[in-house]
């Protein structure tokens, strides 16, 4: 029988208060790591403390330009307008045929997250053929403003690059895109290594959308990071321990609610490993992190 969730006893005891500990704890190292290398290293580039560009720094073509000068970045939008719609479709099917309920799993948090990425990343490619369409003379002006800004890039092809430098729209894609990264390494590795072939029944059978849940968006994912011209900065995996840590923080928060199943076998606090497989699960998001 399954052991109620919503009661003190399930709550008030050791098991839970060392999960909790490994998970405020990834939480706080994450913020700090935010901190240090996005929010205060802006901070004194602004004040011209610091003219070397950093690590992770962003312009606004390196989110709709292709990493190679032979493909044209017409071919990247119309790659993300097309896995868009594909991610899309599968998503909604999914949610048509299990309910509004298969949210509650992790599997779905990521590819909805993968989705609106590549929606997001079409109305970058689109932003920025639509600049290159623009007349000469207003593409010099827009350099010029950068170069009375001080922005001035040297390019690894030694040619000046003079770009506006990127704004929070394009920052916000680039963080987006390394969680996404994390996150389906990290759900695709559980599922086919752990989940399937230990914590399933042995009548369970894999139907069409599992396997596309837990493929399909990788697939995705690795086309798109051989295309784009985007960077896996380490200190912003921060933002996917964070996504994660949501995650295990509002399935504490509905199982402390209302009685449930939990989606994951392993994140059942009933269990005396409870805490190990909770660490076990910030080793993962660590290892499962590509570096580009």
């Amino acid at each position: 029988m399954t052991t109620k969730t919503n009661t003190l006893d399930y709550w008030l005891n050791w098991r839970f208060f060392v999960s909790a500990i490994w998970i405020v704890a990834a939480m706080v190292v994450s913020a700090l790591m935010i901190w240090r290398y996005e929010v205060s290293a802006k901070s004194r580039n602004q004040h011209g403390e610091d003219q070397q560009v950093k690590v992770g720094t962003l312009h606004k073509d390196d989110v709709w330009k292709t990493s190679y000068k032979s493909i044209s970045p017409i071919w990247l939008l119309t790659y993300r307008i097309l896995s868009f719609l594909l991610l899309l479709g599968l998503l909604i099917s999914d949610a048509v045929l299990h309910s509004g309920r298969i949210f509650i799993y992790y599997t779905q948090w990521t590819f909805t997250l993968v989705t609106i990425y590549f929606g997001v990343a079409s109305l970058h490619s689109l932003y920025g053929l639509k600049l290159c369409r623009k007349p000469s003379a207003e593409r010099v002006n827009i350099m010029g403003s950068d170069v009375e800004n001080g922005r001035y890039v040297s390019s690894s092809q030694d040619e000046p690059r003079l770009l506006d430098a990127a704004g929070i729209w394009v920052y916000a894609m680039q963080i987006i895109f390394q969680m996404c990264a994390g996150a389906v390494v990290l759900t695709d590795i559980v599922f086919w290594l752990i989940i399937y072939p230990f914590l399933t029944s042995k009548d369970y059978r894999l139907h069409f959308l599992a396997v596309c849940m837990h493929s399909v968006n990788a697939v995705c994912l690795l086309v798109e990071v051989a295309l784009n011209r985007l960077n896996f900065p380490f200190f912003r995996i921060a933002y996917f321990v964070l996504w994660t840590c949501v995650f295990v923080t509002f399935q504490w928060i509905i199982h402390m609610c209302v009685s449930l199943w939990w989606p994951y076998a392993f994140l059942d606090l009933a269990s005396p490993y409870a805490p190990l497989w909770y660490v076990s699960i910030l080793y993962f998001q660590f290892s499962s992190q590509p570096i580009h």
